[in-house]
């Protein structure tokens, strides 16, 4: 049984043995977010995509915003279960249990940070080159294990990879952030070789011992028997983040494919007022109206906001009522999958119908057909480089290559995962851009 004690824990990673001086009153967590806010990779999410195409004349969420909102709903949720569990084991109130809310903040803000650029079909593209392209036959030549992780790449295990990995140029421990606030985002506390049939697991081989030192420190169990592929229990709080995740990501995409038009405004109000019974859904209706609230965007603006709520409600309360259960390792599926039957059922038609008619929508699948084209080229061409660094085109195209990623190592092991990590940090523009020169699409101006 995992404790609070323990598993919430302000030890840094790469400074285990250090107490720097503070000269300010932020906690360690809420260094660990002003950290992810003002660094190059979580500012880049700017021009990620989330779902639908970057904006033009509309906005919708990109991977940035996305993060944002995540962020501020794993606030709520931390500071409520915080509020409900402290009234069960008072002993709680004193320690740091209190700032489980700006732990899951800080994970929210984090969670996307791996994702390659055109959202899942980046991801895909990379998987593909060495189970379908041209990467296949590199199999030979590297180890098992390594190949596991490039097969099954995932941009989860890439996110704790960009916060631990010692990049050249940086100090040890990557971040450097809180033991609690790194586990907090490990969705798949497991190895690839243990990766579920969806393929996701979270922590490559490289990352390994770092997850490990984690786990130890913070109480975390292990649960492979001697001999099986490396898994362990979730921290609690990735339930939280999860949580704050699955709201949003799905009651957004709603939203925004009603700004886009792709379903309609009444069928977007059927959707979001199916979360609440009908007394509720007549009382929202008449403050919409009492509020004067007779702009379509701003009425499921409204009520999404509604929707949030209840949601945020319903998942600390299953928290709450399986406490228990969370802190064995025992408790099964996500925080969605237990809560009350209305607002469940509800949810899943708003996900019945994002994959029916969001996903394969012709603006997203024209992205992930675009994307998926760009970043096979680009594995395509900068693999080859990094296998054969000694020819003439080679050469040029490792001169393209941020000089924090180790592409000039002596085993192709680590000078393909330098590859990985540079396109894998790449904005989908500037990934269009590096695609369109190395093609001769197009020149630089001068």
């Amino acid at each position: 049984m995992m404790n609070w004690q323990q598993l919430i824990s302000n030890k840094r990673l790469g400074q285990e043995h250090r107490h720097p001086e503070r000269h300010d009153d932020r906690t360690e967590f809420k260094r660990d977010y002003d950290r992810l806010i003002f660094s190059a990779p979580f500012r880049r999410l700017q021009n990620k995509t989330q779902v639908f195409p970057l904006p033009g004349s509309i906005f919708v969420h990109n991977r940035l915003t996305h993060s944002l909102e995540v962020a501020s709903v794993g606030m709520s949720l931390g500071n409520d279960v915080a509020s409900q569990l402290t009234k069960k084991h008072p002993e709680l109130k004193e320690g740091l249990f209190q700032e489980i809310g700006q732990i899951v903040a800080t994970a929210g803000l984090a969670h996307d940070l791996g994702n390659p650029p055109f959202g899942h079909s980046g991801e895909k593209a990379i998987q593909s080159f060495f189970t379908e392209g041209a990467g296949y036959d590199l199999q030979r030549q590297v180890s098992p294990i390594f190949w596991n992780d490039m097969i099954h790449f995932e941009g989860n295990a890439n996110a704790f990879r960009l916060l631990t990995h010692q990049f050249k140029g940086r100090r040890p421990g990557g971040f450097v952030m809180t033991y609690s606030t790194l586990a907090s985002i490990v969705k798949y506390p497991y190895s690839s070789s243990a990766a579920s049939k969806k393929g996701k697991f979270g922590f490559f081989d490289s990352e390994k011992p770092y997850y490990r030192r984690i786990a130890d420190e913070l109480g975390i169990p292990c649960q492979s028997e001697m001999g099986e592929p490396l898994r362990y229990a979730r921290h609690p709080l990735v339930y939280l983040v999860e949580a704050a995740d699955d709201i949003c990501y799905e009651i957004m995409d709603i939203e925004d494919a009603h700004k886009l038009k792709i379903i309609s405004h009444e069928e977007t109000m059927r959707l979001l007022l199916a979360f609440f019974d009908l007394d509720t859904q007549e009382h929202i209706l008449n403050r919409i109206e009492d509020e004067g609230v007779d702009d379509n965007n701003e009425r499921i603006v409204y009520l999404r906001a509604c929707v949030i709520g209840k949601l945020e409600n319903e998942c600390v309360r299953v928290f709450v009522e399986h406490e228990d259960e969370i802190l064995s390792g025992e408790f099964k599926g996500s925080l969605i999958d237990h809560i009350s039957d209305l607002p469940q059922q509800a949810y899943k038609d708003c996900c019945s119908l994002s994959v029916a008619r969001i996903y394969k929508s012709r603006p997203v699948l024209d992205v992930e057909l675009s994307g998926y084209q760009i970043i096979q080229t680009l594995m395509e061409q900068l693999i080859n480089a990094a296998v054969h660094p000694e020819r003439f085109y080679s050469k040029h195209l490792i001169s393209r290559v941020s000089s924090q990623y180790d592409i000039d190592a002596p085993d192709l092991e680590t000078r393909i995962m330098a590859i990985i990590d540079y396109i894998s940090g790449m904005t989908d523009v500037y990934a269009l851009d590096i695609y369109q020169k190395i093609n001769g699409i197009s020149l630089p101006i001068i």
